[in-house]
């Protein structure tokens, strides 16, 4: 499946049971990080101009931030031999090794100062087992262990999250998958995220999952008319 394969939703508004989470716009992830996703630093500008909205509609912001530390497991470092994007299956990791990256404390893992983070309601840090890697805003990889998103949400009486930012085909499809499996109406916006593709075909993979799952997608432009 393409992207260009989506079909988008035309309409939308927005209230207090929203919530828009941004997911890992970290220094790492974009151009001149440790791993970089392609484009990631076009995306932010949009997500900037749609935070505003929902802010602006009283609607919650979420960020989400890598935060590993610096001996864990999902690393190739931490693999003699490895290299980075080898693959590699474990409980909790893979299915490819990492390059060292949003190490706890340092550059790398911070926000880009691009993003504006001063409308965000909350932080909600992953990664941090050095057994088990999380992908998901939700969840570790091990779909045991909770990160906390789903319970502040749900606090709040957020019933709607819409998705967006780094990488498509990992850390915000799994997202967006734990979010509608843990009970919420998942909207990904297609155009404020970029992929890795690594191993190839896993952003058509991932597309075709969440189309199959009900996550429905639309475009940043949705907004912009409110």
């Amino acid at each position: 499946m393409e992207i260009s394969d989506l079909k988008l939703e035309k309409k939308i508004t927005l209230s207090r049971s929203d919530a828009l989470i941004i997911v890992d716009v970290q220094n790492d992830f974009i151009p001149g990080g440790a791993l970089p996703v392609e484009g990631g630093n076009e995306i932010i500008d949009g997500i900037n101009r749609v935070s505003k909205v929902f802010k602006e509609n009283r609607a919650r912001i979420v960020l989400t931030q890598d935060w590993h530390p610096p001996n864990h497991k999902s690393f190739a470092s931490a693999h003699p031999g490895k290299n980075p994007f080898d693959e590699y299956s474990a409980e909790g990791i893979g299915p490819v090794l990492w390059p060292d990256h949003c190490i706890q404390g340092q550059k790398g893992a911070e926000f880009s100062p691009q993003l504006n983070t001063d409308i965000a309601d909350a932080i909600i840090r992953k990664g941090m087992n050095p057994e088990i890697d999380s992908y998901s805003g939700f969840l570790e990889n091990d779909k045991k262990s909770e990160t906390g998103l789903a319970g502040y949400l749900k606090s709040l009486k957020i019933d709607r999250i819409f998705v967006c930012g780094l990488a498509l085909d990992y850390c915000v499809y799994f997202t967006a998958m734990d979010g509608k499996n843990l009970g919420f109406e998942v909207y990904y916006i297609i155009d404020l995220t970029r992929g890795i593709d690594d191993p190839p075909g896993n952003i058509s993979r991932a597309l075709e999952n969440m189309t199959q799952n009900g996550i429905k997608f639309l475009k940043a432009d949705i907004f912009y008319n409110f």
